[in-house]
């Protein structure tokens, strides 16, 4: 089968090859896939993977949608279903997964990270990491939820839930996990402001019903009091790291909360200790979701309740081409990978 495989760090080390096909033994189900989308742990893999427990080569790739071709053992499951894959496998027997909080698992491994991934024609999963899909569902779009939908679903709703009422801010709108958790938050009634940048991005958002700050022509934390007379957000949504830690924690009212999960800008912002402590501040890290999150937003999306956000769509033998893609500062929403 074909497939992205990453053989060495660095842009030169990703390259369609040819790969054998996965066993698919009692439990597990072969999907054909569909599609595919880009995140940013791609870029992460491909350039350090540090931290990530792995061997090369390795198929790349984290989330993705496609049709069962067996299911050997799997109740439940039949070729030609249409299926939307959790990213990741795990025990379901540690004490994370027995109170149903799967990204804790003790043994987890995240496709594309810890174990071969989606870019590829075949994919081999546990039965326990798939969702199936309504008949004639759009799997290009569900495609897009394993990861970017997922991790907003928890950070919007996880252990600060927004709801009617709340002021939330979003951070880097443009990018495909805050565009998901500014809809996400817009849903659970809460006033939604999002920081941006650029004429289209601006007036997508804008045309959402959303309030818009242009964070290259505005403070960010100052317009935010101003927007909310003096009082600031309740909940701040930051996937960007260093550059935006500050303003987002000068945006937050007293007894606010940040919810992160990412540093694409940096790691290692000031901490700003005093302020945490005196407006009594909480920081919250995210990443994914539970299995019965992943069900409630995959419900929610069938609704049509969440609107896919697709930047722009490669076939699989162009995923490099995606990857400078993901890195222009033009692209709004996700990356989509046709694969079949």
């Amino acid at each position: 089968m074909k497939a992205i495989v990453l053989s060495e760090r660095g842009r030169a080390g990703v390259a369609l090859r040819e790969m054998p096909r996965p066993d698919c033994p009692p439990g597990s189900v072969r999907v054909r896939m569909v599609a595919a989308s880009v995140n940013r742990v791609d870029l992460y893999m491909r350039d350090s993977g540090a931290g990530i427990t792995h061997s090369l080569p390795q198929i790349m790739g984290v989330d993705g949608a496609g049709t069962v071709i067996e299911a050997p053992g799997c109740p439940g499951l039949a070729p030609g279903d249409p299926v939307v894959l959790y990213p990741a496998e795990f025990c379901g027997t540690c004490r994370a997964c027995l109170a149903g909080n799967q990204p804790l698992c003790h043994t987890i491994r995240i496709l594309g990270e810890h174990r071969d991934g989606t870019f590829a024609e075949e994919v081999v999963v546990p039965a326990a990491s798939v969702v199936r899909l309504a008949p004639g569902a759009d799997l290009e779009a569900a495609a897009m939820l394993g990861v970017a939908g997922l991790t907003a679903w928890r950070m919007v709703f996880g252990k600060v839930a927004a709801g009617p009422g709340q002021v939330v801010l979003v951070q880097g709108a443009g990018g495909g996990v805050a565009q998901v958790a500014a809809e996400l938050a817009r849903m659970a009634g809460a006033r939604v402001i999002v920081t941006t940048t650029g004429e289209g991005k601006c007036g997508h958002f804008r045309a959402r019903g959303l309030e818009v700050i242009d964070y290259r022509a505005e403070d960010i934390a100052k317009t935010v009091l101003r927007l909310t007379d003096g009082e600031g957000a309740d909940l701040v949504i930051d996937t960007v790291g260093e550059k935006t830690w500050g303003a987002s924690l000068r945006s937050l009212t007293r007894g606010g909360a940040l919810v992160t999960c990412g540093a694409t800008t940096g790691a290692h912002p000031s901490a700003d200790i005093q302020r945490l402590f005196v407006r009594q501040l909480s920081v919250h890290g995210s990443t994914m979701g539970s299995m019965e999150e992943f069900r409630r937003l995959i419900r929610c999306w069938e609704s049509g309740a969440i609107p896919p956000l697709i930047d722009s769509t490669f076939p699989l033998a162009e995923v490099p081409a995606a990857f400078e893609r993901l890195e222009h500062p033009a692209r709004m929403g996700k990356i989509l990978i046709r694969i079949a």
